[in-house]
């Protein structure tokens, strides 16, 4: 095994100045912060109060036995299922379909920008818009179905247990997809022309194209992008929280509502830590798969 010379030392060091100060910030606001939140959820404790009873796993026994953190859970699996089919599948063939020279340009750019604006609006505004948009008779959405002759499709969305979380997943769809769609754009843009030309000199129809050449050519980005859709669907709150606050009857419960609520309204900091660290793990091991996969390609 070689050694490492003290002038190979000295020529390493300007670069381990370099990163220092990223490393200690990972290190005082990533990694410290998650190490203390494991430690945490070893304990009981309420945050009005200094004594720290230690649990071991016992709030990991509770939190797997809780029939309201399993439906979280497949919750959150719901949210990023569909996510992965609109913010990925669907948003790389909107870009495919918007980069092939189909529209005219003033008709693709249009496209563009009206896909992509609903990203750079405050998500508590979409909540707040899409309330009022999907509320009981007076909503837009209800009053469409009526005109349309659809009435029997007509329902309180948030209010219904059986769509109240479907309506909040397609809401972030509609807010998330054309951002998502602007990324492919730019990877489908780094594919060289000569590439696209020459399949269609040979012939090569348009879904050809798109998976013979397209996706495998934005491999990378779509392995990003979808690493990125799973840990947003994970982590996701603000949504969930401002449109129907996990209700009705926590039908719409996610991982997020679970700990925000354990915390903040039950007071019980060693249980929310729990779930917090759960959710660490899972984006964990998310991670390395998405690592692994990298290497493998």
């Amino acid at each position: 095994m070689s050694r490492r010379t003290p002038a190979s030392l000295r020529q390493s060091l300007p670069g381990w100045l370099w990163v220092a100060p990223t490393l200690l910030f990972l290190v005082l606001f990533v990694y410290g912060p998650a190490l203390a939140n494991i430690r945490y959820s070893l304990f009981s404790f309420s945050a009005m109060s200094q004594e720290m009873d230690f649990v071991g796993l016992s709030n990991y026994a509770r939190l797997f036995a809780d029939p309201l953190f399993l439906r979280g859970l497949a919750n959150n699996i719901a949210y990023a299922l569909i996510s992965v089919i609109f913010q990925v599948a669907f948003a790389l063939t909107l870009a495919a379909v918007l980069e092939s020279k189909v529209f005219p340009r003033f008709a693709a750019n249009s496209f563009r920008t009206m896909l992509f604006l609903p990203s750079i609006l405050p998500v508590v505004v979409v909540g707040l818009i899409w309330q009022l948009l999907l509320a009981p008779s007076l909503g837009l959405v209800d009053q469409a179905l009526w005109e349309l002759g659809l009435g029997d499709w007509s329902r309180a969305w948030l209010g219904d247990p059986d769509t109240a979380i479907f309506t909040v997943i397609m809401v972030s769809q509609w807010q998330w997809t054309g951002y998502i769609m602007a990324l492919f754009m730019v990877a489908i843009r780094a594919i060289p022309r000569d590439l696209y030309q020459a399949m269609e000199l040979e012939g090569a129809s348009g879904p050809r194209i798109f998976f013979h050449l397209t996706v495998p050519a934005a491999r990378e980005t779509i392995l990003i992008v979808t690493i990125i859709t799973i840990l947003g669907s994970l982590k996701v709150f603000d949504i969930v929280w401002v449109m129907t606050s996990g209700g009705p009857n926590h039908s719409s419960e996610v991982l997020g509502t679970l700990m925000y609520r354990a915390a903040f309204r039950d007071d019980m900091i060693g249980y929310s830590s729990t779930i917090a660290t759960v959710i660490f793990f899972i984006a964990l091991t998310i991670g390395v798969v998405q690592i692994k996969l990298q290497k493998d390609h």
